[in-house]
Parts: C-alpha cells; sequence; structure tokens
C-alpha cells in the first residue's frame, strides 16, 4: 500500500489527458460510460488524482463512486477511504452532480457603502483667503 505521501510526490494523471477532460465536460449520463472504459485499479488512482485537485472534487466523488474501497485505500491509503465515504455519502443522498451541489452566487442588490456628500464649502474659503 502506497503512502499518501508516496502518492503526492508521484503524482501523475493515470489516464490521457483528452479522456481526463472529456470527463470534465462530460454531463452527468455520459460520465459513467467514460468511467466504465478505465481499469478499476487505474479508475482508483485517477479518483485520488482528482481529489487532490480541489477545482476536480465533484469528479473525484463521482469517479471513486465507481470503485470499490479496496482499490481506493491500495492506491491513497486514508485518503483513499476518506474518498469511498464521501462518494457513499453523496450517493446516498442523490447521483453524484458535476456541478458539486454548490450554492449558486448571489449578488447583493444594496450598496456597499454609503458615500458622504461632497462639501465644496472648504475649497472655495481656501481660495478666497489666498490672493492670486
Amino acid at each position: 500500500m502506497f503512502s499518501s505521501r508516496d502518492a503526492f510526490e508521484n503524482d501523475f494523471c493515470p489516464v490521457r489527458d483528452e479522456l481526463l477532460g472529456e470527463m470534465y465536460r462530460a454531463n452527468e449520463s455520459g460520465l459513467p460510460r467514460l468511467v466504465e472504459s478505465v481499469s478499476p485499479a487505474a479508475r482508483a488512482m485517477l479518483a485520488l488524482f482528482c481529489y487532490r485537485r480541489s477545482h476536480l472534487h465533484s469528479l473525484a466523488v463521482a469517479i471513486a463512486a465507481s470503485c470499490n474501497e479496496r482499490d481506493l485505500i491500495e492506491s491513497g491509503g486514508r485518503v483513499g477511504s476518506t474518498l469511498y465515504a464521501l462518494a457513499r455519502e453523496g450517493a446516498a443522498k442523490s447521483s453524484p452532480s458535476l456541478s458539486g451541489g454548490r450554492k449558486p452566487i448571489t449578488l447583493s442588490t444594496k450598496p456597499l457603502s454609503v458615500l458622504a456628500p461632497i462639501d465644496d464649502e472648504i475649497d472655495d474659503e481656501i481660495s478666497e483667503a489666498v490672493p492670486a
């Protein structure tokens, strides 16, 4: 079994960059088909590879949902075990989505701060006091 440190130091993507890109862009119905094209051991390593990148966490959880616990633990140790638990937790709530279940961003409609009106009287008083 690899330690988490070994996995991090020897970090490489176990699939072609093109396939990873296809998975990243795939919709929920197309992702399982792409994931099935990868061997179980490489699938576990791919899930861990994606999990170590914050922008790919939701993809990692979706891939890990198709892995067995033993493969994830052999490839990633405690991180693999945690990822397996996250994948099962996500599967219990709903099917894995590529949006990561994030709340949408909302923008405030109120002004950020209220600015005090500019007082031009001070400039007028200074210009009258200084002869030109």
